[in-house]
Order: structure tokens, then sequence, then C-alpha cells
């Protein structure tokens, strides 16, 4: 497993902060909405400032038509992130013209489509969706993995049927990690580390848990730790 932790905060000096904290550790980092917005592409070469060795996911969660979406993803490939991501809803010929935009670069970021937003319980989904959580997922998940996408956003719950429909070395995301019990906030799908870690989730992504700490940095440490023991059969 490979930690992301998310940048959520409310001032780019509180982020910086958090990063300065964590720079011991190559780790990902992931900035969302309002961060980016706010803060912008300088936000990026700051945090490669700080530690080259940080990879960065930009979670934008691109959904537009399919050529807006890959003039955007074109944009997204010069800032030099590592990963990005789109709505897997945005459909089958927007996946297909993102990733063959993409093919013009030697070096491109790794490609994800949110399935199911963690935020989403089974009756919300279903009000939009028609289908249950796990049935559409999958079908995203089969989606992306046809059409040449890296692996797929969801829940730690759907990863192991994931991989078992695509392959193992198909990526999945889960955001909703909660390493010690902590509260779930707005999340409805939350789950364990050691849950991810069976469940074949290679970026569990942890945010609240560790800026929400009075020392992010130990905090960090004892995630870095636990991952360490679940990996070698410790825990």
């Amino acid at each position: 497993m490979k930690l992301c932790v998310a940048l959520d905060l409310p001032s780019i000096e509180a982020n910086i902060d958090l990063a300065k904290a964590l720079n011991s550790y190559d780790i990902w980092l992931k900035i969302g909405f309002r961060s980016f917005i706010r803060d912008g592409k300088s936000f990026i070469k700051l945090l490669k400032a700080i530690n080259p060795n940080f990879k960065i996911f930009l979670d934008l969660k691109l959904y537009d038509i399919p050529n807006t979406m890959a003039d955007a993803a074109e944009e997204i490939a010069r800032l030099g992130v590592d990963m990005f991501n789109i709505h897997a809803s945005a459909g089958e010929i927007a996946m297909c013209t993102v990733m063959e935009r993409l093919q013009k670069y030697e070096t491109r970021p790794l490609v994800l489509a949110v399935t199911a937003l963690t935020s989403f319980d089974e009756t919300g989904f279903q009000k939009i969706y028609g289908e249950s959580i796990d049935e559409r997922a999958l079908q995203f998940a089969k989606m992306s993995f046809e059409n040449g996408l890296d692996g797929v956003v969801c829940s730690a719950f759907e990863s192991r049927a994931i991989k078992k429909a695509t392959q193992d070395s198909f990526l999945t995301l889960c955001p909703g990690i909660r390493p010690f019990g902590e509260d779930a906030g707005d999340q409805q799908r939350v789950a364990a580390l050691d849950l991810a870690f069976k469940e074949g989730v290679d970026f569990p992504v942890i945010g609240r848990p560790i800026y929400k700490d009075s020392d992010p940095r130990q905090k960090l440490q004892q995630i870095m730790q636990q991952i360490q023991f679940i990996e070698t059969g410790r825990l």
C-alpha cells in the first residue's frame, strides 16, 4: 500500500506546514478542489520543493463533454502531477478521448476513474444511479479497465471485487480510511487499514485523522508503522 495524505486545510500556509511536517516520508499528497482553486499550480511546485520525492495526486474528478475533459487532461499532464482522476459516469467516449490525448506524453500521469463517492450510502446512491453501489461500481471499473485507465477511486469494500473483475495490477485508490477508528465525518463507507490491505487497496487516502491530530508527524509515523506491520503479517 502507498499512503496518500489529503491536503484539505483552510489555507495554503496550513497545507505547507503539514507537508513540511511530513517531509521525511516518501508519500503521496492529494490536492483537491479547494486547495487547487485557491492555491493554483504554484502550490504543486512548492510541495515538490519541500520534498522532490512527494508524489502528487490532483483530485479534480473531471466530468464534462469528452473533448473538454481531454483538453483539461492535457493541461494537468503539463503540471507534472503523478496522478489525476475523472468521473467514470462521463462514459466510454470520454475515457477513450482522455487516454488517446495523453498518448503523446512520454511520461504521463496515472489516470483513475471515480466509481461511487464514499460519501454515498446505498439509499442516496440508488436514487441517482438506479442500482446498488456494488453493481454500478463494478460496471464503472470494468469500463475504465477496458478503456485503458490505470485504476479507479472506490471504497475499500469494492476493491477486491474490482480487482477480481479486472486484474490485480488495476489500481484502487480508497478514501475514507480511518486507521485507528476515528470519526467517519461526512464519509459513509469508511474502513480500517487492515481491511483495506485485505481488500487489496493500493492507495489508502487519509486526511482528517492526520491533519486534525495535535502532532501530525507522530500520527503519520504511527500509520506508516501500522502499514508495515500489516504488510509483514505482524498485526
